[in-house]
């Protein structure tokens, strides 16, 4: 059984090394790393009162947990600038929150080793619940020095309108 209709010829699953965000119909530059797309459905559990030896299950509340977008510090001030929606230091009172726009749908796209989209997800109702301007900073490190944010949503769906590309030969 073939895993690729299009390309069956292929065996290997795609990488985790290609992919793209994109919010406001722009690309984000320098995103290095996203955290998982992941959600947990709660397990209800009930039994029949003549029945107590055997409990039934069905599925409760979804949730959704956040994800995390990672990035080396550039001048780059989209994350700082969508982080500043959600709550602005020294706002007018009333002004803290850009409660009509602090929200934002995104798309996490996944390429592969040709370049080209081979899956993409929307995300919907995304605002910054967590940013980190500045990594720990050490004199003896030479490592990068990296943003992030953490997005709070309600919830992801499969664009099914990305369909399995042709892959070149």
């Amino acid at each position: 059984m073939t895993q690729f209709t299009v390309n069956p010829q292929r065996v290997d699953p795609y990488k985790n090394f290609k992919f793209r965000v994109k919010w406001d119909g722009r690309e984000i530059a320098g995103v290095s790393r996203i955290s998982a797309l992941r959600r947990t459905t709660e397990v209800i559990e009930h039994r029949e009162g003549g029945d107590p030896s055997i409990s039934h299950r069905s599925p409760g509340r979804t949730s959704y947990e956040p994800i995390t977008l990672e990035r080396g510090i550039t001048h780059d001030p989209d994350f700082e600038d969508w982080a500043n929606l959600t709550w602005q230091l020294g706002a007018a009172v009333g002004n803290e929150v850009a409660l009509a726009s602090f929200r934002k749908n995104i798309v996490i796209e996944l390429y592969n080793e040709a370049g080209q989209v081979v899956l993409a997800y929307k995300v919907f109702r995304c605002w910054v619940s967590e940013y980190q301007a500045l990594p720990d900073l050490d004199a003896d490190d030479s490592g990068t020095a990296f943003q992030s944010i953490t997005l709070e949503h309600e919830g992801w769906e499969r664009d099914a309108s990305v369909p399995e590309p042709v892959e070149p030969k």
